[in-house]
């Protein structure tokens, strides 16, 4: 019998069940893996040789593809990997052969505010400690690759200012006149870590490198990690991991880590990677773990091999985009789907009466502090007000082709009342709507959400591309801006207009992706700004080329790629039981 989760923490839970955890050979046998291809790390974790299974599967007729994505969250986030879990287990409930594929959470918000992206309450990912603190190393790879390509960087810099041209002849090494003042790439580190933003490096003397300004980013912003995200096999790797661009040479030419003599090092570092990870629900559901980039910052999706390896195994695969349908969703759209020719059979939007409030109006919860007093009653006209906001990402979805369902993500503090007013709105906006009480009941909580995708994916949809790689880069930027976001136009920095008309000129670049940098937390550039505003422009400050990964990448408002911790971290409540070796408190 499951703890119930109006009692206990997510980390009690988790703990909990996995007393009752299925072993991992067997989650794998039930879904029809051999044993060649399953790569144990354990007993309850393994890897998945992802090149045989789809091998041996190349003629199976694929599964049914869903993605869930989300209403704008507030800061607290909405619960879209325990509605993904939640749904997951009503399939299962219902008897369907079902597969979850999820991205890896990152130590930055696992450590700080937001948690781990294990889902909660009865629908959760297990075992949740390994889960959460760096898994099967993956992360660990990313970091290792990607700060290869610095140091290959920075010491091709010494190198080049201390020897002569003949000593660079005597070493075997072309001289590539890196401008300091132009390099693309920072390090990267797991954690929000915002006094490593700005830093100098390479101070105390010649011996101790170039000096320069650079910086720190997160991990899960790396091109790297975007590579694991839509990389189709090692071959497309290995030649994406050399396209990456690290800086400039003083007359402007792109200097890629093939330039350096390090792409295939960085590969080497990745190989094991590029496996998805297997785990399961607490009701013993299989879950594909791989790749966890965010989405805010990059593009915010499980892999593609994941989901390849899902769909040939599962007759339903549960995907889940980051945040809301105006980020995550429009990049699983336009980008995902893109690059892997897969299209998908429904979308969930997911909605919690919290999440509505907050854009009806009310006060917006501040991570660390309790969760103000006007969330505690029953307040129709604020959920009423904050439906616009949800509708807003109903007509996203539709506009793709897609089937929307939405998920109403209930706590035992809902009204009926509140919850009959997001019905009778979602409902009048052309969508499916579910009630789903899966974070307190598990997959017995989730049987309408079940049904309720299971009829969108029997009906046919119109799947469609936003735009086509023949439309011109601010093009498509105003198209994103207009059609997903609600903006009236886009505003460029000179400094940003001028990359965007150099980019249109350059085709190799105008045949890359457009993944778009903006908060989460509105569907403007400005996160103070919720529910559905009118009368603003989109701010286009920067724009990055993420060649490797096959991106351009607009950088909307104030938002960096280095997340900053909160005064009041998580990492204060984890610690561990000295006499069983178990970790509390992650959640």
């Amino acid at each position: 019998m499951a703890l119930d989760p109006t009692k206990h923490a997510d980390w009690e839970i988790a703990e909990d069940s996995e007393k009752r955890m299925k072993p991992i050979s067997e989650i794998a046998e039930k879904m029809g893996l051999t044993k060649e291809e399953l790569l144990p790390y354990g007993h309850y974790i393994a890897k998945v040789d992802f090149k045989k299974v789809l091998k041996r599967l190349e003629g199976k007729q694929d599964g049914k593809y869903i993605d869930v994505t989300a209403i704008t969250p507030t800061p607290l986030g909405e619960g879209k990997s325990t509605s993904t879990i939640g749904l997951t287990q009503g399939l299962g409930k219902r008897g369907k052969n079902v597969i979850a594929a999820i991205r890896q959470p990152s130590g930055g918000p696992t450590m700080n505010i937001k948690g781990s992206a294990a889902g909660g309450g009865l629908s959760q990912v297990i075992p949740l400690t390994p889960f959460s603190l760096g898994l099967t190393g993956d992360i660990n790879a990313i970091m290792n690759a990607h700060n290869l390509a610095m140091v290959a960087l920075t010491s091709r810099m010494q190198h080049e200012f201390n020897y002569t041209d003949e000593q660079m002849a005597k070493r075997k090494l072309k001289r590539l006149n890196i401008d300091p003042h132009n390099v693309e790439m920072k390090w990267i580190i797991d954690f929000c870590a915002q006094s490593l933003r700005e830093i100098i490096i390479g101070m105390g003397g010649k011996s101790n490198g170039f000096m320069m300004k650079s910086g720190f980013a997160i991990a899960v912003s790396s091109e790297v990690m975007a590579i694991l995200a839509v990389a189709k096999d090692l071959k497309d790797m290995r030649e994406r991991m050399g396209r990456i661009v690290v800086a400039t040479s003083k007359d402007g030419t792109p200097i890629t880590t093939e330039d350096l003599d390090v792409a295939g090092a960085m590969t080497a570092w990745m190989v094991e990677a590029l496996n998805p990870n297997l785990l399961q629900t607490i009701e013993g559901q299989p879950v594909f773990v791989h790749a966890g980039p965010f989405a805010n910052i990059a593009i915010g999706q499980s892999s593609i091999i994941a989901d390849r390896i899902g769909l040939k195994l599962g007759d339903y695969v549960v995907t889940e985009s980051g945040f809301a349908a105006d980020i995550g969703f429009e990049k699983f759209w336009n980008l995902k789907c893109r690059m892997s020719g897969l299209k998908p059979n429904a979308a969930v939007v997911v909605a919690t009466i919290r999440a509505l409030k907050c854009h009806g109006g009310a006060p917006i919860p501040v991570p660390g502090k309790p969760m103000p007093a006007e969330y505690k009653g029953e307040n129709v006209g604020w959920v009423e007000k904050g439906c616009e906001n949800l509708i807003h990402h109903i007509k996203t979805v539709k506009k793709a082709g897609i089937n929307p369902v939405v998920c109403i993500n209930a706590f035992y503090t809902d009204t009926d009342n509140e919850i009959k007013v997001v019905r009778r709105l979602a409902e009048a906006a052309g969508a499916r709507v579910a009630l789903s009480r899966h974070w307190e009941k598990g997959g017995d909580g989730a049987l309408e959400f079940a049904d309720a995708v299971v009829d969108a994916c029997n009906e046919k949809n119109d799947f469609k591309l936003l735009y086509d790689l023949t439309t011109p880069l601010r093009q498509r930027i105003e198209l994103i801006a207009k059609e997903c976001y609600g903006a009236d136009g886009v505003d460029y920095t000179p400094e940003a207009e001028a990359k965007a008309k150099k980019m249109e000129t350059d085709p190799e670049i105008a045949k890359l992706g457009t993944c778009m940098v903006k908060t989460h937390l509105s569907l403007t550039d400005n996160p103070n700004l919720k529910g559905v505003p009118k009368g603003w422009r989109l701010r286009i400050r920067d724009i990055l080329t993420y060649k490797g990964a096959g991106f351009v990448v607009p950088v909307a408002g104030t938002i960096t790629l280095m997340p900053g911790t909160a005064s009041d971290p998580a990492y204060r409540r984890v610690d561990v039981d000295t006499e069983t070796g178990k970790v509390k408190g992650v959640f």
